[in-house]
């Protein structure tokens, strides 16, 4: 998971970019960066951390251009800490281009091989970006006659991207002299949205991961990207979009919805807030027709995305909604934690427990999902240590059993406490009275119903079944031994802590 921008505009794009790259931050905090261009230069700066440690004043004045790219990053593929790996990334043949992407490629070492043996190019990193970009390149360079560049060159040469790679991918991508380039893998698994904002000067469009950046940005909402489809925008605003996939299946990540996505987006026609009250509705129904035994005092969520299911909870049961823990605004989510000692000390730097709402209580803990039960079993003693009586917990959504190859940080079952036990298995590992999951069905429900239209979606961290079909036991097999085995690269960049600045002159 990554947060990803493009903005063709009619004035200086860099504070844009910035702005909305603070709004898609819970996306990605391993590592933030920003390319803009100004007539055949590209400029670029990126590195590890949040956006606003990145990004200093001297920085930002370097990045001049009406039109440009951005990424916070989240590592799933690639070393966690390289600062090399910060995107976006370059390279100067055929054209001049910049890419920022977000997903995972399930076929990039076939790739790799592929490119260094055939195509003659040669990778610096281990991220699947570079290599989708440069599977780019090479295919822009394939579809070009005389290194010259158009629509239908750009649009061939995405069709191309589709039949060679493989696995989850949105991107946006700078074209040198030409403009912006967004599109999204066949089967629309990461989210990509489209706004725009007319002004006197002309039309400006605005591309991300979610629209919560073109709200706050000023921007009105258009559409999303299409699964399969390419957006080209070029330098003066015009805007042209294809169909590039020859087979598209609109499947979703379910995830974005139950936990990485902002509950003020809209995605795929789904408000995240609105999925999250049904998957709360649900949720309630379940509890009242299996569990009607528990005599709940009150219903707490684990802030923050849990908040809208637990409140509806509430609601459904007849029970008291209050809120047991405080949030330390100024550390990150959890889940994107790149270890599990970070994520055990960061729970309790995260929350606080208000003991008035728990002592004497038996309490029902809400949480949007359970992945390696850290963080649950950490909440269930705080709970306990404010003196609850009986700690209840409920999951918004199912035991996550499988791992996620798509671009979500649950790569080997090793890691998910789900994997190898069943629920009763789970509840004593984390020390709950008693554990209620969301059925994958009504989970389902719960999303489709704000949207009908929506009737597919990858659940494969729930349910194993690998939308794409490419995803084999073996592939898995070799995801949890790279897992195993301590990283061999080494942190690298230049300038101050790992960041770099690039000027680049691209050919036009």
């Amino acid at each position: 998971m990554c947060g990803i921008m493009g903005v063709v505009a009619t004035t200086p794009v860099n504070q844009l970019l910035y702005d909305g790259l603070q709004v898609l931050q819970h996306r990605g905090q391993d590592a933030a960066g920003i390319a803009t261009a100004e007539g055949g230069r590209f400029h670029m700066h990126k590195g590890p951390g949040l956006v606003r440690d990145v990004f200093r004043t001297r920085n930002m004045r370097n990045l001049v251009g009406n039109w440009g790219i951005a990424h916070v990053r989240y590592p799933t593929a690639g070393s966690a800490y390289n600062a090399a790996e910060a995107q976006p990334f370059y390279v100067n043949s055929p054209f001049g281009l910049m890419l920022a992407h977000n997903g995972n490629l399930t076929n990039s070492e076939q790739l790799k091989r592929d490119m260094f043996l055939q195509d003659l190019r040669h990778m610096n990193t281990n991220s699947d970006s570079e290599v989708l970009l440069n599977v780019l390149a090479h295919e822009l360079q394939v579809a070009s006659t005389k290194y010259q560049v158009d629509a239908e060159t750009i649009f061939k040469a995405v069709a191309g991207v589709h039949k060679r790679v493989k696995g989850a991918y949105a991107v946006v991508a700078m074209i040198a002299g030409y403009g912006l380039l967004a599109f999204r893998d066949p089967y629309g698994i990461r989210p990509l949205v489209i706004g725009r904002n007319e002004t006197a000067q002309g039309m400006e469009y605005l591309v991300a991961s979610e629209s919560v950046a073109i709200d706050t940005l000023g921007f009105q909402f258009l559409r999303d990207v299409e699964p399969g489809e390419a957006v080209l925008i070029d330098t003066r605003g015009q805007f042209v979009s294809r169909q590039c996939a020859e087979k598209t299946l609109h499947a979703p990540c379910m995830f974005e919805y139950v936990y990485l996505a902002r509950p003020d987006s809209l995605m795929d026609g789904v408000s995240v807030y609105e999925s999250r009250v049904k998957m709360g509705e649900y949720l309630a129904d379940k509890i009242r027709h299996t569990m009607p035994h528990l005599t709940i005092d009150a219903v707490i969520p684990i802030p923050d995305s849990s908040r809208p299911s637990a409140l509806e909870l509430a609601c459904r049961l007849g029970v008291p909604f209050r809120e047991g823990f405080v949030k330390n605004r100024y550390i990150g989510r959890t889940f994107i934690m790149p270890g599990q000692a970070s994520r055990k000390k960061s729970v309790r730097q995260k929350l606080n427990a208000i003991a008035q709402e728990f002592r004497g209580k038996n309490v029902l803990l809400v949480d949007d999902s359970i992945v390696r039960g850290t963080t649950s079993r950490e909440i269930i003693n705080m709970a306990r240590e404010a003196g609850a009586k009986k700690v209840f917990f409920a999951s918004a959504s199912p035991p996550v059993r499988h791992a996620n190859v798509y671009g979500i940080d649950m790569p080997t079952r090793a890691e998910l406490i789900a994997a190898h036990r069943d629920d009763e298995e789970i509840r004593r590992e984390i020390g709950a009275d008693a554990l209620i999951y969301q059925d994958l069905d009504a989970l389902r429900k719960a999303v489709s119903s704000v949207n009908p239209a929506l009737t597919q979606f990858d659940t494969s961290c729930f349910d194993g079944h690998y939308i794409t079909g490419d995803v084999s036991a073996d592939y898995l097999a070799s995801v949890e031994s790279a897992r195993s085995k301590p990283s061999q690269s080494q942190d690298g960049g230049d300038g101050e802590g790992g960041q770099m600045d690039l000027n680049l002159v691209a050919a036009d």
